[in-house]
């Protein structure tokens, strides 16, 4: 497993503040959230990628992958404006040099999803990335996603993300969630919650996410992959900086990396 962190966890931060975070948190990568407020986002310009590559690269890190907000099955949004969406966040990943970049569900219907995934799959296998759909919103199982991921048919363009939170709070256990996104998956986002029903971010273990369950199934899968602390203080920015939680992500990583490779 490798570690890295999202950008979600620290608001205001410009990249240098983050790659330093990063870098002090014994990641190998950053997980970087497409939005202006971060300066990084599609409407880069070539020299602004390249700097930002060159930047990430030269303290050693990657970039695991970006995190995106396109709704891959949002029937409220026509399928042109999705797919310019998805390739322009593509192209940005490709020349970040990323694996590829989240998208949500944001709908229930898997044809959606599905004819959208297929219509970006060309150029996405061609770039060298892929769209990682997460277990989140309107398909928050890893059953929902697999369904998807089963219709459109591209396993070497549509992935799975699996985001250990949102599966176990709707009910679905950590061998289920597994058990649907084998065959898929590619990217895990770790983080920790009071509850199923409030979801205020807390320091990994010390909350009710089945962390430790989802860690030994990982393990015995042989998950060798991106694992990335989603650390929510944007959204909640009453809780303790990403810094202090960055230990206790990468002390689950080295208790769950395969046997190989520990």
């Amino acid at each position: 497993m490798r570690l890295a962190v999202s950008t979600l966890g620290m608001p205001g931060q410009d990249l240098t503040s983050s790659i330093s975070i990063a870098a002090a948190g014994e990641c190998e990568g950053l997980e970087l959230r497409l939005h202006p407020d971060t300066g990084v986002h599609a409407g880069l310009a070539a020299e602004e990628r390249k700097a930002v590559l060159r930047q990430i690269t030269d303290a050693g890190l990657t970039v695991a992958a970006l995190a995106g907000y396109v709704g891959i099955c949002d029937s409220a949004v026509a399928d042109t404006a999705a797919v310019e969406a998805l390739l322009a966040d593509l192209r940005l990943a490709a020349d970040l040099e990323a694996q590829g970049v989240r998208v949500f569900p944001r709908g229930d219907d898997p044809a959606v999803g599905a004819r959208r995934l297929r219509a970006v799959a060309d150029e996405a296998a061609a770039l060298g990335v892929r769209v990682f759909v997460e277990t989140h919103d309107k398909m928050a199982t890893g059953a929902a996603v697999a369904r998807l991921l089963d219709l459109t048919g591209r396993p070497d363009a549509a992935v799975a993300l699996w985001d250990l939170l949102h599966p176990w709070r709707h009910g679905e256990s950590p061998a289920q969630s597994l058990a649907a996104l084998a065959p898929h998956l590619a990217y895990v986002q770790v983080k920790d919650a009071v509850s199923a029903t409030d979801t205020t971010p807390v320091p990994m273990g010390s909350g009710t996410v089945p962390l430790e369950e989802a860690g030994e199934l990982l393990r015995a899968h042989g998950y060798d992959g991106w694992v990335s602390l989603e650390w929510e203080r944007t959204w909640y920015p009453q809780v303790a900086p990403v810094e202090e939680i960055l230990p206790g992500a990468a002390a689950w990583v080295r208790r769950h990396a395969p046997a190989a490779a520990s």
